[in-house]
């Protein structure tokens, strides 16, 4: 296994080499794009790998609880440990982060009635690039994250937030962006089709039967609605891409001049903050709030007053009575007449509504069973 890795690796720094020394130009767009999806390949062998070892999950169980899990990252000594003591109300000992042997304890953030798990990665910048067993478990649950905290020190923020993206990106985590709008459908025969819904500057039809062609796909129907680049259209045929939300949190703010804090308070996804002070901890709150998209539903038994103490939390694109239902219990929707709903969303107070209607933060909901 670590010859085979090792092998990897070479072959990876060797289509590096040859794309750097490589000019770009159009006469050489298709071959870059050969050589893009070759090293997509090859990382994805490298880090994410189909089969999975025995034991490789042992030892790194970080069960996933709350409403929420929230990633921070970011190099040693930027403030992730100060922070998370502060945020949770927890004692983070050093020794609470035993990534030698793979363990974490997590801390909880109670914000707004919700639970927010709150997960310090130290190691998703050192050394995970190897692909050994350590990094792979790591990204493993980086991945599983709703939102990354990219924990950055104000002194020189813009080179770690460089190079941490990146580091990301060859994970296939792609922060604060979008998945491609590309239509993509493998077929059993008729060739590559490909055609665009808009003008196209970045890829042109021989460089994606190139690059399909590296994957063995002969036949395919790929309809591109945006100015897609090769490395979206890979990132579409790989198909194992992570989205996810990232705040930059720019620690340290109190060794810093009010003219470099205005400077980055204009960045979008930024919140300064000092751990040490404790500055603009609620502004940190509201965004991670805002980035995870979530909203809270109370219950209301028949003839009680609604429970305001434990509300049902719903992350974005499940807010249906029926999401609703089964975050309490997977047997509620089986038994569901109908509901009533207080709230935002209601047209009048209180609305009868079946499965499908879609909730709103601090909606109140009863629900009556057959």
């Amino acid at each position: 296994m670590a010859a085979t890795g090792a092998s990897t690796l070479a072959k990876i720094q060797e289509i590096e080499d040859e794309m750097a020394r490589t000019q770009k130009n159009k006469a050489t767009s298709r071959h870059i794009g050969l050589l893009k999806a070759k090293l997509a390949k090859l990382k994805s062998e490298l880090l994410l790998p189909k089969t999975t070892t025995k034991g490789a999950g042992e030892g790194f169980d970080v069960t996933k609880t709350g409403d929420a899990r929230v990633g921070m990252i970011g190099f040693p000594s930027v403030g992730k440990s100060t922070l998370l003591t502060k945020l949770t109300e927890t004692e983070s000992e050093v020794a609470a982060y035993e990534f030698t042997t793979l363990t974490c304890i997590p801390g909880v953030i109670q914000h707004r009635g919700a639970k927010i798990q709150l997960l310090d990665l130290p190691g998703i910048i050192e050394g995970a690039k190897d692909g050994k067993g350590r990094g792979r478990q790591v990204i493993g649950v980086a991945r599983t994250c709703d939102l990354i905290l990219m924990v950055l020190d104000a002194m020189k923020p813009f080179t770690h937030l460089r190079i941490i993206t990146k580091e990301l990106d060859g994970f296939g985590i792609r922060i604060n962006r979008t998945p491609p709008n590309i239509y993509f459908k493998k077929k059993s025969k008729g060739g590559i089709n490909f055609t665009s819904m808009v003008p196209l500057t970045k890829l042109d039809a021989e460089t994606a039967k190139s690059v399909c062609g590296e994957y063995r796909i002969n036949s395919a129907d790929i309809v591109l609605r945006e100015d897609a680049s090769v490395e979206d259209l890979i990132d579409v045929i790989e198909g194992n891409r992570i989205y996810i939300p990232c705040i930059y949190v720019f620690n340290k703010i109190d060794q810093i001049s009010i003219e470099e804090l205005d400077m980055m308070s204009r960045i979008p996804h930024c919140v300064p903050v000092s751990a040490h002070q404790e500055w603009n901890f609620d502004g940190l709150l509201e965004s991670i709030w805002e980035h995870l998209n979530i909203i809270r539903v109370y219950t209301k038994p028949k003839g009680q007053i609604p429970d305001y103490s434990a509300p049902v939390v719903l992350r974005a694109g499940e807010r249906t009575i029926e999401d609703f239902c089964n975050r309490i219990h997977r047997s509620f929707a089986k038994t569901f007449a109908y509901a009533y709903v207080w709230g935002s969303s209601a047209k009048h107070q209180p609305q009868r509504v079946g499965l499908s209607h879609v909730l709103a933060d601090e909606d109140v909901v009863q629900i009556i069973k057959k």
